[in-house]
């Protein structure tokens, strides 16, 4: 079994963190585009171009299914690229759903975070009216968090003052929830946890997104045991030496958010 991961830069390997230890058995093909990084900024038609040539890239190697672990790409491509292909195409959506389950009366509200191209696109709005939670749900861009990301930049004093700087805009007093409505995001989540109110929740769609792949691959019969490889691409180039041991930090960074994480 192999399965394709895509994402616009190192944001979704938060997702291929969680697929790996749900899916052992899997051979994993990992497509950063980082030659093109950062999406949020740039016009529509532009990044389904880059999207479009990744899943042809993904689809070369012989994919039995494709997560495009970015909100962004999901927001605007999804439909497109499931009416070309065959093969399951699992996409994200920020986790409005399950963040509203957490809003406890009618003067609460829902932080939802993400690129600017997440947060104004249709699907999102037409999640969030359909689940009758336009009141309570707040939208809050954060494009920088994107890039340092992709700077593996964490815990700096320019990503606390950035973060309260966008966090200052809002009451978070009266919020429940913030939604990591980006890939790039959980990576920052020890850094949000100290700098936002203690009753709040962070959520992202990371688990549940890896456990809908799971689902589908045993629905479709393929057998999840054996022994599991990655390779990673940027761009459709293969990593080098240098490049790997920058997504094995990544993994290492996870591991460690995990431990600090826990309740």
């Amino acid at each position: 079994m192999k399965i394709g991961f895509f994402d616009s830069g190192i944001g979704g390997v938060t997702v291929l963190y969680e697929a790996v230890k749900l899916l052992p058995g899997a051979d994993f093909i990992y497509y950063a585009d980082t030659k093109n990084v950062p999406y949020g900024p740039k016009a529509k038609e532009e990044v389904f171009n880059y999207i479009a040539m990744a899943m042809e890239f993904l689809v070369s190697h012989e994919v039995d299914a494709i997560v495009i672990a970015c909100n962004t790409a999901t927001s605007i491509a999804i439909e497109r690229i499931r009416s070309k292909y065959a093969i399951p195409i699992i996409g994200m959506e920020p986790a409005v759903k399950p963040a509203l389950e957490n809003v406890r009366g009618t003067d609460r509200s829902v932080l939802v975070t993400g690129t600017q191209l997440t947060l104004k696109e249709e699907k999102l709005h037409n999640l969030i009216a359909r689940l009758e939670s336009g009141n309570v749900v707040e939208l809050l861009p954060l494009p920088g968090l994107v890039q340092f990301a992709e700077r593996l930049e964490f815990n700096s004093e320019a990503v606390t003052a950035y973060l309260k700087e966008q966090f200052a805009r809002f009451d978070l007093e009266n919020c429940d929830t913030i939604v990591l409505g980006c890939t790039h995001f959980p990576y920052f989540k020890d850094t949000i946890k100290e700098l936002v109110p203690a009753h709040i929740s962070i959520i992202d769609g990371s688990i549940g997104t890896a456990k809908n792949l799971k689902r589908i691959m045993e629905q479709r019969g393929f057998d999840l045991a054996g022994k599991k490889t990655i390779t990673f691409y940027n761009s459709g180039v293969e990593a080098d030496c240098q490049e790997q041991a920058k997504f094995d930090k990544l993994f290492a960074r996870l591991r460690m958010l995990d431990e600090k994480m826990k309740p």
